[in-house]
């Protein structure tokens, strides 16, 4: 296991995120430049993560929102702000598509649990916690299994679970997973990490 941890993981995901960036460098280059005009010189979300061992990294994803504000200045609701192209590149996850960088940084893998906001982390229970031990990922257990349809308790049970059984056939499950759930259009992203409701904690339950 920690052959393929320690050695086979990291390199496949270097060697997947290149390749990955160069076939669709064309539709990169293409989403940029639409989110530019759209969202006033901005297609870049870029926001600080906690990533393997709770180091602080900033992750980045491409803009799905612009920025309105209501008369007191204050950032309208998500469903007020979210463009055409942005409800685009949610639906097939490409806003997603920028993290790849991140995956050549060796900041996040392909497959891991999803990095989440930094306050979470005083809120997570020792069991919990364990989802830093290793990378976070592009896609996850979690994700395939129904992400934001199912409670933070159990997300973090399935993220646990995946930490405490990486395996090469067990990334690939998730994988080929992630793909039919874009080619269906059932959303294994959805709602971006900033509407879903916050996570409370456990500790005081």
């Amino acid at each position: 296991m920690s052959l393929y941890r320690n050695i086979i993981k990291p390199f496949f995901d270097f060697s997947s995120a290149l390749i990955a960036l160069i076939i669709f460098s064309p539709l990169f280059f293409l989403i940029t430049l639409c989110l530019f005009v759209t969202n006033s010189g901005k297609p870049f979300y870029i926001q600080a993560r906690p990533g393997k061992n709770e180091r602080i990294f900033n992750i980045i994803k491409f803009k799905s929102m612009n920025d309105k504000t209501d008369s007191k200045g204050e950032l309208l609701p998500p469903d007020a702000r979210i463009t055409a192209i942005g409800q685009f590149i949610r639906k097939y996850s490409l806003d997603e598509l920028p993290q790849l960088i991140n995956v050549l940084k060796g900041e996040i893998s392909i497959v891991g649990p999803r990095p989440l906001l930094i306050k979470y982390l005083p809120r997570y229970d020792e069991i919990q916690k364990t989802r830093h031990n290793v990378k976070p990922g592009i896609t996850g257990w979690a994700q395939v299994n129904g992400r934001n349809a199912i409670s933070w308790e159990k997300k973090f049970e399935l993220d646990v679970y995946y930490v405490n059984n990486i395996s090469f056939k067990f990334d690939l499950k998730i994988i080929f997973m992630t793909i039919k759930k874009i080619f269906k259009s059932e959303g294994i992203y959805g709602n971006d990490d900033r509407i879903v409701s916050d996570f409370k904690g456990t500790k005081s339950h």
